[in-house]
């Protein structure tokens, strides 16, 4: 399958428009047909609806191949251009938004002594996203977290060109409003708490949808939910009795409003994981160095194979 034909039929479903795909590829329109008309005698099968213009059937599931298909093209080419010279003149490290703290700022500060005339980058991302881009050669250096049993890796997918470490463990809490009725609870099963009113803010807590994967129950329903990035936002709503979340325990705020009451099973912990590609440049490597010399790193890589759906960890 040519991947110049599958990137532009990626760009008309996604825009809904061959003109607006010509545009963004730079093509003319009639190219653009031309090349979904040469896909789909490919293929043998019609892809795209023309009017209105979405994807068939058949063009839905070849969506659903896309995306990791011209990741691992994208994946090839960065590797190899990692190989033949890396961009020695930058770093660009992403983050999800549990992993950012003081690990990393101390570990940047050491990159950015030994490397000054380095520009440096840090790009808060989705838990999902920071793999491939890694992969891909939209950063350097990654730093992964989310939930999972106690040494387990976080089920990532590495390309087949990525190294993942354990970087560091830590409890997790169930968090709730200082006046809930379960807030002098010492320790609390998950399970019990399948029909409480959570609030799901899966980019700064643990998804609602790990927490079925991860207990077995399908309940967990959220009666509220928040996007972004701002755990100190959410544990404001949790505050104010907006719902319970699960998240680090050292992310509960000191002021009593909120209380995190320790998880008695599954054994579940908050995870962080140092993603990087092969031959990192000077001062990847030695943001690399800086943060297993963090005195609450974990030694040693994990091999993981690639992820195969949606899992208890991921973001």
């Amino acid at each position: 399958m040519d991947p110049t034909l599958l990137r532009t039929f990626v760009a008309v479903a996604r825009a809904g428009s061959f003109s607006a795909a010509a545009d963004e590829l730079g093509y003319t329109q009639s190219a653009v047909s031309q090349q979904i008309a040469a896909l789909e005698r490919d293929l043998g099968a019609v892809v795209l609806e023309r009017r209105p213009v979405r994807p068939t059937p058949a063009g839905e599931r070849l969506a659903d191949h896309a995306r990791h298909l011209l990741a691992r093209i994208d994946a090839a080419r960065a590797d190899i251009a990692r190989l033949q010279g890396p961009d020695a003149g930058r770093l660009a490290v992403g983050c999800s938004s549990l992993a950012l703290d003081r690990m990393l700022g101390a570990a940047l500060g050491a990159a950015r002594r030994a490397h000054p005339a380095t520009e440096v980058s840090i790009r808060v991302r989705r838990r999902d996203e920071l793999a491939e881009a890694v992969a891909v050669g939209d950063l350097d250096v990654a730093l992964v977290d989310g939930a999972a049993a106690p040494n387990d890796p976080l089920p990532l997918d590495t390309f087949g060109t990525l190294t993942s470490i354990a970087l560091r463990e830590a409890p997790l809490v169930v968090a709730l409003a200082a006046g809930h009725p379960l807030a002098g609870a010492r320790a609390l099963h998950l399970a019990d708490l399948a029909d409480a009113r959570w609030l799901d803010a899966p980019e700064v807590t643990v998804p609602l949808a790990h927490l079925r994967a991860i207990t077995g129950i399908d309940r967990f329903a959220p009666a509220a939910s928040c996007d972004g990035a701002d755990v100190a936002a959410v544990l404001e709503l949790v505050a104010t009795g907006h719902g319970v979340v699960v998240v680090p325990g050292g992310r509960v705020p000191p002021d009593g409003s909120v209380v995190g009451v320790s998880i008695a099973g599954p054994r579940v912990v908050h995870r962080i994981e140092l993603v990087s590609g092969r031959d990192p440049h000077p001062a990847a490597a030695t943001l690399i160095d800086a943060l297993l010399a963090n005195p609450t790193a974990t030694a040693g890589p994990t091999a993981m194979p690639p992820a195969t759906g949606t899992s208890p960890a991921g973001g």
